[in-house]
């Protein structure tokens, strides 16, 4: 907003005035925005949809293991409190935006281990469904730390800021040029500060949809609704 400010200042001070045809940096800015944004709001849908599949198999292998008569309530203790652990660290992770995934594996790992060690107590039956259903897990938490550690490529983003922040200094001069010399110089203030305050919040919002795990902003996933005991 500065840089629009002063480019205008400049322009009307000093009498900088041409005519450039603006289309090709509409294109060269909105267009990646738009499309960085798209992406951002893709790559949340895809988010809750798998977080939706995170807790269902969670829950499911919970059902399997509560159902069966074998194992002893102590058993059965020890599988919910794993799978509680299983439901605050994945969410943790997501939340601080971990890069690693080794101590979550650990602990993904304990429902074999349970089973294991359990195995006269369990059916193949029940082993099976278990083990589709912690297929459907790891498949889910692959996918939300890819999309956790990926987001929109870094030059993408460098690339609109960068035609934001210079955008006034062209279009300041072609607004005024337009204008013409009898007009405000007024208008051309108020056109040029709203046209830089639209790009800069197409921008802002983009970068708040970049990271739907950090609760930091409207629009972001409310990771405690995904939790097994929510």
């Amino acid at each position: 907003m500065i840089i629009a400010i002063l480019s205008t200042f400049l322009s009307s001070h000093f009498n900088i005035v041409f005519h450039v045809d603006l289309t090709l940096l509409s294109i060269a800015i909105v267009f990646p925005l738009v499309f960085a944004i798209r992406g951002s709001f893709r790559r949340r849908e895809k988010a809750l949809g798998h977080l939706s599949k995170f807790r269902s198999a969670l829950q499911t292998v919970h059902y399997f293991i509560v159902s069966n008569s074998e194992l002893t309530e102590d058993s059965k203790n020890e599988m919910k409190e794993i799978l509680n652990k299983i439901s605050d660290e994945t969410l943790d992770h997501l939340a601080q935006m971990e890069t690693t995934t080794a101590q979550l594996d650990e602990i993904i790992d304990m429902v074999q281990q349970f089973i294991n060690t359990r195995e006269e107590l369990t059916s193949k039956s029940l082993k099976d469904r278990t083990f589709r259903f912690m297929q459907d897990l790891h498949e889910s938490i692959e996918n939300l730390h890819a999309i956790n550690i990926h987001r929109t490529p870094i030059v993408l983003k460098a690339y609109c800021k960068f035609f934001i922040y210079i955008f006034p200094l062209v279009y300041a001069p072609t607004v005024i040029y337009n204008l013409g010399p009898h007009s405000s110089v007024i208008v051309a203030y108020g056109v040029v500060i709203l046209t830089q305050f639209i790009l800069i919040s197409l921008y802002n919002i983009q970068d708040q949809l970049e990271n739907p795990f950090d609760d930091d902003g409207p629009d972001d996933i409310k990771l405690d609704t995904f939790k097994i005991n929510r």
